[in-house]
C-alpha cells in the first residue's frame, strides 16, 4: 500500500472518530486571500513579464480523543492574464515567475501529541531552522509540501530531536512544470535534526539524506552544525549565526559531489533598528556545486531569483541589510522596511557574479488586509544577465 492510501485511509479513519465525537465542537476554519502583482525585466528577454496572481486557502482542523487531531487544506491559485512564464504555462518567450495555476489539497494530516513527544503522518508544511535546507517556499503562491512522517521528541528541557521522512514534494509549480527540477518529486529521503538549547545559544547538529527518485543528479547527503544566539548589550542585542556542512552525492547520483557549506552572520538591535552582515558560501569545483533544492531559496541569495540553482563554480554571497519599523498615530510601529545589499561572486575561482539591492515596505490596509511593495535590483558582472522585479500584494488571513 503506498503512503498517500495510507494516508487516506488514517485521515478516513480519524475524520470518522472526530466527526462521531460526542461534544459541539466543530473544529478550526482558517483562510487566507492573497493577490500580487509581479512584474520581471530581464535583459536576457525581448519582453518584460508582467503576472497577476490569485490565491485562496481555506484549512480545518479539529482536535479529538486524547492528544489526536486531524487537519485538511485547499489551496488553489488562479492566473489573470499570460503574460508571463509560471514555468507551467509554455510562454518561454517571458521571464519566469513561478506562480502556476493550481487547486490541490495542500495538507492532509494525522497528528498526535503527547507531553514530550509528537508524530505528524500525511501531506504537511515542514520548516527546518531558517529553512536553508527544507522549507515550504511560502513566498511563492502555491506552497511546497510533503507527503511525510514527522516524529518529533523532548526528552529534556532545552533538546528536540525531529525526524522526518519524506515521500513525495508537491513543488510551488506542480507537475506541469516543464523544468523536471521544478516539478512534484518522489523522494525517499531521511532528516534528522538534534537542537540543544542552552545559555550558549541554540546549537543544532543535522544529517539530510535525500534520495530522488525522479531526478538522481539531485541525490545527497548533507551534514551540518548551526549555532545562533544572542546576547543583550545594554539597550542593545547582539546576534548570531554561525553554521559549516557538507554535502556529498547519495543513492547513485551520476555526479562526483564534494561541496561544503559555511555562514557567518552577526547582527545587532539597537534604536528600533536591525543591522545584520553576512557571508554564505556554497561550495562548487567547476562541475559540481552545494545546493539546497528543498529550501526555502528566495529567502536567500537576493530576492531577484539569480541563484535558486547554485552555479557549478559556486557562490560567495558577502550581504548587509537594515531593516525597522515607523509610522504616527494610529500606524505608529506598523510600517516595516528592510533595505539589503549583495555582492555575489564564484566561490572557485572568484569571479564576479554581480550585485543586487533588494527593498520592502509593509503596511496594513482596512479590513484586516496587508500590504506589500517590493523591490529587487540586481546588476551582472558576466553571470546572468540585468534583472529588476516588483511586486505589489495585498492579503489577509482569518481569522
Amino acid at each position: 500500500m503506498t503512503l498517500a492510501r495510507q494516508i487516506a485511509l488514517a485521515l478516513g479513519c480519524a475524520a470518522l472518530q472526530a466527526a462521531g465525537a460526542a461534544t459541539a465542537d466543530a473544529g478550526d476554519w482558517t483562510a487566507n486571500f492573497r493577490y500580487r502583482h509581479e512584474s520581471v525585466d530581464d535583459a536576457a528577454f525581448a519582453r518584460d513579464a508582467s503576472a497577476d496572481t490569485l490565491r485562496l486557502r481555506l484549512g480545518w482542523s479539529r482536535g479529538f480523543g486524547q492528544g489526536w487531531s486531524v487537519g485538511l487544506e485547499g489551496e488553489g491559485v488562479a492566473e489573470v492574464g499570460d503574460d508571463f512564464n509560471s514555468g507551467a504555462n509554455g510562454r518561454s518567450a517571458y521571464p519566469l515567475v513561478p506562480d502556476a495555476r493550481a487547486l490541490e489539497v495542500n495538507q492532509a494530516w494525522l497528528r498526535w501529541r503527547g507531553e514530550r513527544a509528537g508524530a505528524t503522518l500525511g501531506r504537511q508544511r515542514l520548516l527546518l531552522d531558517n529553512q536553508r535546507f527544507v522549507g515550504n517556499v511560502g513566498w511563492r503562491q502555491n506552497e511546497q509540501t510533503y507527503d511525510a512522517v514527522l516524529l518529533e521528541a523532548t526528552p529534556r528541557t532545552g533538546l528536540t530531536l525531529r525526524y522526518a521522512w519524506l515521500d513525495r514534494v508537491h513543488r510551488v509549480s506542480g507537475d506541469e512544470a516543464r523544468d523536471p527540477l521544478a516539478r512534484e518529486r518522489d523522494l525517499d529521503a531521511h532528516l534528522a535534526n538534534l537542537a540543544w538549547q542552552g545559555g550558549a545559544g541554540t546549537l543544532v547538529g543535522y544529517a539530510y539524506v535525500l534520495e530522488d527518485q525522479d531526478v538522481a543528479t539531485a541525490s545527497t547527503r548533507t551534514l551540518g552544525l548551526r549555532w545562533t544566539g544572542e546576547r543583550a548589550l545594554g539597550a542593545a542585542k547582539l546576534g548570531w549565526a554561525l553554521e559549516a556542512a557538507r554535502q556529498r552525492d547519495h543513492a547513485g547520483n551520476p555526479r562526483d559531489i564534494d561541496a561544503d557549506y559555511f555562514l557567518v552572520e552577526p547582527s545587532l538591535t539597537a534604536a528600533g533598528l536591525a543591522w545584520k552582515l553576512g557571508w554564505e558560501q556554497l561550495g562548487g569545483d567547476g562541475a559540481n556545486a552545494f545546493q539546497t533544492p528543498l529550501a526555502t531559496l528566495h529567502a536567500f541569495n537576493g530576492w531577484a531569483d539569480k541563484f535558486l540553482v547554485t552555479p557549478a563554480n559556486g557562490l560567495d554571497d558577502r550581504y548587509a541589510s537594515v531593516s525597522g519599523k515607523f509610522g504616527r498615530g494610529k500606524l505608529e510601529g506598523k510600517l516595516g522596511w528592510t533595505v539589503a545589499f549583495h555582492d555575489f561572486n564564484a566561490d572557485r575561482g572568484g569571479a564576479g557574479y554581480g550585485r543586487e539591492w533588494d527593498a520592502s515596505l509593509s503596511f496594513p490596509l482596512p479590513a484586516g488586509f496587508s500590504g506589500l511593495v517590493k523591490l529587487a535590483d540586481y546588476r551582472s558582472d558576466g553571470f546572468a544577465r540585468d534583472t529588476r522585479k516588483l511586486w505589489l500584494q495585498v492579503e489577509r488571513n482569518w481569522p
